[in-house]
């Protein structure tokens, strides 16, 4: 008989985390704020009304948020402020030069998850939430929060109050290793005005001997440069209701402790990659990706996105479909559509790159809720052209002859001579390599001339 693999238990939270109502009773009590401009944007404005923005960036106009304060008895920064939380924590959507409501707001009252997700968003974009210091390095400003994760695993494990200088000196160990991972040269004054402070090296492994210079030690993190940073990390976590910090010593709300949990267990899922591919960059990972079916895919997908912070994640996929193979283009944004709104900046950013654009465009129209099998309707016929032949090179790359004659089928135009003369005009860089493919795919003789014909004619500029 066949036996199916054992599932991972579902993991319980740790002994004391109140249960999932009372955890979204907290959470909508403490975005209650956020909830009502929200609401109140979507009855006064309307989705996607251009009175809601005023400069591009989804924030309220003068306009707006004088009349907000003056319906809801705030003030305009009380207005602000909550609007921003509204945008962190995902009760407003920005989408181009416009802000419309959120699915977590339409589910407020009665999805006690959406809830939760919406304040684990907040969550995650604590170091947004709360101004950062201005008269430090940018740099600083990033190790601290690269390090704050350990600090709040350190906070979870403790169950209390932790007195602040104890996280000061977690902090400082934190940078100092981050330093140490980097290979981090301090340089000294004499490199100009125009230097931006210490820079990491490049590894060992990118230079001979005779290129490189002996490392110096990096600079240990000194706690007069982390305490202030440390005051805003606890500060803004605070801001957002993680935390409670004062008198010397900082704990974690209940709602803090069961995010930082969630945050564990989605590193441990993490790691539990089922192909192996969580440590590896982007194109190798979609590549491992290629032989695996949708669903597994998807899983994979997941894993590799829990591991690494979203940014760099999304970046690192559009790098991938910028390559020349278009098997990972089409695998890009596969995983692009799993990591959801949050890449939709980055996806909206690559629209006008012809080689980027028709999956954009696709990837865009399903994000605002376009059926997938409508999709292609967004496309013109040049662009959809441009896509058939892209999507023709991976299977010629990457498939088998029977898949790239089906794949002739899938042509918008009605005859393979109409085919032919659009796949000409619309000069994708493969075109000659895919048709040549075509032409010993196919087993008509008569349309395998043809397409070689057509081969021969774009090779040679006829």
């Amino acid at each position: 008989m066949n036996q199916r693999p054992a599932r991972r238990p579902a993991p319980r939270p740790p002994e004391g985390t109140p249960a999932p109502a009372e955890l979204a009773r907290m959470a909508r009590s403490g975005l209650a704020g956020a909830a009502r401009v929200a609401h109140w944007a979507d009855a006064a404005l309307g989705p996607g009304n251009d009175g809601a923005t005023g400069d591009g960036k989804a924030t309220l106009s003068d306009a707006s948020a004088e009349r907000a304060a003056a319906d809801l008895g705030l003030t305009v920064a009380q207005v602000r402020a909550d609007w921003d939380t509204a945008r962190l924590a995902g009760l407003v959507e920005v989408h181009g030069d416009s802000a419309r409501p959120g699915w977590r707001l339409r589910a407020w009252d009665r999805d006690d998850s959406a809830v939760l997700r919406g304040w684990v968003a907040l969550f995650d974009a604590w170091s947004l939430a709360h101004p950062e210091p201005t008269d430090v390095e940018p740099a600083a400003v990033a190790e601290v929060v690269s390090a704050m994760p350990q600090v709040l695993s350190f906070l979870q494990l403790s169950a209390g109050p932790v007195p602040v200088e104890q996280l000061l000196d977690l902090l400082r160990q934190r940078v100092t290793e981050l330093r140490t991972e980097r290979c981090e040269v301090t340089y000294d004054t004499q490199t100009g005005p125009g230097s931006a402070g210490p820079v990491a090296a490049v590894p060992a492994v990118d230079a001979g001997p005779a290129d490189r210079a002996p490392a110096e030690d990096p600079a240990p993190a000194e706690d007069a440069e982390l305490a202030p940073l440390l005051d805003w990390s606890l500060s803004a976590l605070g801001s957002v209701g993680a935390l409670t910090y004062g008198d010397g010593q900082a704990t974690l709300t209940p709602l803090g402790s069961w995010a930082v949990w969630v945050k564990l267990e989605q590193i441990c899922v993490a790691a539990q990659s089922p192909a192996g591919n969580i440590e590896v960059a982007a194109e190798e990972m979609l590549r491992g990706c290629a032989q695996l079916r949708p669903n597994a895919a998807r899983a994979e997908y997941r894993a590799w996105l829990a591991a690494r912070p979203v940014g760099g994640a999304v970046t690192e996929l559009i790098d991938a479909a910028r390559g020349e193979d278009a098997l990972l283009r089409g695998l890009a944004f596969e995983a692009l559509r799993v990591v959801g709104a949050p890449a939709e900046p980055d996806v909206r950013a690559v629209v006008d790159e012809p080689t980027l654009r028709p999956y954009a465009l696709l990837w865009l129209a399903e994000h605002d809720g376009i059926d997938p099998e409508d999709a292609h309707e967004v496309l013109t016929r040049e662009e959809a052209t441009w896509l058939w032949v892209d999507t023709a090179a991976a299977v010629a790359d990457h498939g088998e002859a029977p898949l790239l004659v089906r794949h002739l089928e899938s042509a918008l135009q009605p005859t393979v001579p109409a085919l032919l003369d659009e796949v000409r005009a619309v000069g994708h860089p493969r075109t000659v390599q895919v048709l040549v493919a075509l032409a010993a795919a196919h087993p008509d003789p008569a349309l395998a001339k043809a397409v070689r014909r057509a081969a021969f004619q774009v090779h040679t500029g006829g």
